[in-house]
């Protein structure tokens, strides 16, 4: 880990310089100076406990939320960061929409704390992936921006291509809850070599119904992954303040 450390920090200073040359307007408020300033910072919703025991849906009180126990996910855990409003929705939009590439390093930062905090032993990190169509036309995926530094972070092998989608599919924002999940059913594959019997980590930017997520693991699962594990810096929460916090 030390040795993906170092490496990490270089990713680091090679941000940080192009900040110096091009200095950066905040990805949440637009104030110049910082990719994401601590203003921005303070006014973040943290998901926080009581959750689902799998999905990580704010709950009154811990256990399983009644998707979950109606459904059981094909991965094993799934946590968010953050509520999807405020700041962290801009910076994500500024983030798949405007080419501000530099948020994803930034923002990478709070999935690393989260990591570091649930202590998973993982063997592959994933970006979910985008279709070729929409990868040619963003050219990134933001998903990956922020998967990639994790990576480096933590020494873990980064495995891009070890998943992927076999057909285009609608971009789920347009669509109701049902629809999502008929959206992105059978849309993913992947590499049973890269990933049969490892343990994998999905990142993603924005979680909602995790119909994307769902589907993407049960192609890892088929493929024969042995956990799967899906970190998601935001999630769309419909739930009281109690549930959430700004600490």
């Amino acid at each position: 880990m030390e040795k993906g450390k170092v490496f990490y920090r270089l990713y680091n200073y090679l941000w940080g310089a192009l900040d110096w040359v091009f200095p950066p307007n905040c990805g949440g408020c637009d104030v110049q100076g910082e990719r994401f300033c601590q203003e921005c910072t303070d006014s973040i919703r943290f998901v926080q406990a009581p959750m689902c025991d799998i999905c990580g849906r704010p709950l009154e009180h811990s256990g399983k939320c009644i998707y979950c126990a109606g459904k059981v996910p094909h991965y094993d855990s799934m946590r968010s960061i953050a509520a999807f409003d405020g700041p962290i929705r801009a910076a994500i939009h500024k983030l798949k929409y405007q080419n501000d590439q530099g948020l994803g390093e930034i923002l990478a930062c709070m999935l690393i704390k989260a990591g570091c905090e649930l202590n998973w032993q993982i063997d592959l990190v994933i970006p979910i992936p985008l279709s070729a169509s929409r990868l040619k036309e963003r050219g990134y995926n933001q998903s990956g921006l922020l998967a990639f530094p994790l990576a480096l972070y933590f020494g873990i092998k980064y495995a891009p291509y070890a998943c992927w989608r076999v057909r285009d599919t609608k971009p789920q924002v347009e669509l109701s809850a049902y629809e999502r999940w008929e959206n992105v059913a059978d849309a993913f594959q992947a590499d049973n070599k890269l990933v049969e019997g490892k343990r994998i980590l999905i990142i993603d930017d924005v979680t909602t119904t995790g119909a994307t997520i769902d589907a993407s693991s049960l192609a890892l699962r088929t493929a024969g992954a042995n956990r799967i594990y899906c970190l998601t810096l935001a999630r769309s929460v419909y739930t009281n303040a109690s549930m959430m916090t700004n600490e």
